[in-house]
């Protein structure tokens, strides 16, 4: 999967459940959050003041990882 900052929450989740670490350690529970279903990544890193770039960086690197 590529992630980008337009890319919905919930479908990084669905890809793969184990970036939910990810998403903790930036201090984002979004995995249990029902706005996650139509939050994308820039969006949510606005609400919860996240560098929204070094999450997408993050999670790109993550599954770069599992090729």
């Amino acid at each position: 999967m590529k992630v980008t900052l337009e890319t919905i929450i919930g479908d990084i989740i669905d890809t793969d459940p184990d970036t939910a670490d990810i998403f903790l350690e930036c201090g984002m529970h979004c995995f249990g959050c029902p706005v996650s279903r139509m939050e994308n990544v820039e969006e949510a890193c606005i609400v919860h003041g996240v560098d929204a770039e070094e999450l997408v960086s993050k999670l790109n690197a993550y599954f770069e990882s599992k090729k």
